[in-house]
């Protein structure tokens, strides 16, 4: 009898540890299934709440773009005001040197002319006259 008791009690630890071990493995496999579940719930969710926010930040990213453009194209026109009005007060500032600087130069050289003209004439009626001679009668 000692010659098949030991055998046989091997096999049975065997057959026992065999057991234990694919309970272990359908218990782990279970356990994998329902986290698998669980974490798959838990991207739904996220992915539920999170839509409306990235479509929010969408939304803000296109309005960003909208107010960059709108921003640009006014800074363009101010540009272009700024240009114009420069040149039109350069225009402006050569037509009033032509309209009144030039008029302003020949007038005072008219004055300068004439200060001159009465100058030379007053010279002329302060110097002393010189006698004359007889012979010159």
């Amino acid at each position: 009898m000692t010659l098949t008791f030991w055998p046989q009690l091997f096999l049975g630890v065997i057959a026992f540890a065999t057991l234990t071990m694919a309970l272990i493995q359908v218990g782990l496999g279970v356990g994998a299934w329902l986290i698998a579940r669980r974490v798959a719930g838990l991207i739904q969710r996220i992915e539920r709440e999170l839509k409306p926010l990235a479509e929010n930040v969408n939304a803000m990213a296109r309005d960003a773009a909208r107010a960059t453009s709108l921003a640009t194209a006014q800074v363009e026109r101010v540009d272009r005001l700024f240009t114009e009005l420069t040149a039109r007060v350069e225009q402006t500032a050569d037509a009033i040197q032509r309209a009144i600087l030039s008029p302003l130069r020949d007038g005072a050289a008219m004055i300068a002319g004439l200060k001159a003209a009465i100058e030379a004439f007053r010279d002329l009626t302060n110097r002393p006259q010189q006698p004359r001679s007889r012979a010159a009668d």
